[in-house]
């Protein structure tokens, strides 16, 4: 039943009709509750509110498999401001971006031009950028992009995915940058021959990974809802005597937030993933495909007063 809900919600994730639907119709109803706002300035507010309660962000502006050069462009300028949003407004606050916003799937020197325009920006105001991963065949020229990034830049991360066989490879390969990782398990719909298809193997890899990080000495963001996973962190960190400074965990806007507090409280670093803008409708059923349970997170979030 499970894989049928992911497969589900990851098929309604790219009907286009839906997608111009929600835009049109939907961001009254999710501002507030998945997104922050339909722009950057309109998710500041929320953004202070988070970081009053103790709790850090790392926004994204929602949109990717961008196949215009004006496009990509206009995601650039638009990731440079929200950087300089962010050091105006002294937000506790990273930013997130995927590189097929930028042009990866157009050409190569586009998105290094502007992806080294925004970096250049985050370096200057002291933002941390996390590169995003996206689905597999993107994987590898992802990952070639943050290394050749991260020779020049200290202000650049980025993610790792739990379902995908290559990741341990990857992790060990990624080591001797000493980069600031964001674990994850995976949401995009993959076949057999390059993820685990089983959750329960996903599950064990994810675990593998967060104590293979940890050994190596990594800064870890571990980006879980998953009570289970959350506890088998908080055990690891004190087995291996790991201070509280050295890895940090993450959830989405509008799930989890008491869990999001009280993780704080009991003294752990807590980013929320905090998403803007019109393109939501993509995210969110990804969001849904994750893990079933987000499905009552979710609902629980749009019918709180």
């Amino acid at each position: 039943m499970e894989t049928v809900t992911k497969n589900l919600f990851l098929f309604l994730s790219k009907n286009n009709w839906l997608n111009e639907m929600a835009k049109k119709r939907g961001s009254n109803i999710v501002t507030g509750k998945i997104i922050a706002g339909t722009d950057f300035p309109s998710s500041v507010q929320i953004i202070k509110e988070l970081n009053t309660r103790g709790l850090a962000t790392t926004v994204d502006h929602l949109g990717e498999f961008v196949n215009s050069e004006k496009t990509a462009v206009e995601r650039t300028e638009e990731a440079i401001a929200t950087i300089e949003t962010i050091s105006r407004e002294r937000l506790d606050s990273h930013m997130s971006v995927k590189m097929t916003s930028l042009g990866l799937d157009i050409d190569r020197d586009l998105v290094i031009s502007n992806m080294t325009s925004i970096l250049d920006t985050a370096e200057k105001h002291g933002v941390m950028v996390t590169i995003d991963m996206e689905d597999e065949p993107r994987c590898e020229k992802t990952l070639e992009l943050f290394k050749q990034f991260k020779q020049s830049y200290n202000c650049i991360s980025t993610v790792l995915q739990a379902y995908l066989y290559r990741t341990e490879q990857d992790l060990k390969e990624l080591s001797s940058l000493k980069p600031f990782l964001r674990l994850v398990k995976g949401a995009y719909k993959e076949p057999q021959t390059v993820a685990y298809p089983d959750k329960k193997d996903v599950d064990e890899n994810y675990k593998k990974l967060i104590e293979q990080s940890f050994r190596l000495g990594l800064y870890t963001a571990i980006a879980t809802h998953d009570d289970h996973m959350i506890e088998y962190t908080k055990g690891l960190a004190a087995r291996l005597q790991i201070p509280n400074n050295q890895f940090e965990f993450q959830m989405l806007y509008g799930m989890r937030n008491k869990t999001q507090l009280e993780l704080v409280e009991q003294g752990y670093k807590m980013r929320v993933y905090v998403p803007y803008g019109r393109d939501w409708y993509g995210y969110f059923m990804r969001r849904l495909a994750e893990r079933p349970a987000n499905i009552s997170f979710a609902f629980k979030g749009f019918v709180k007063n």
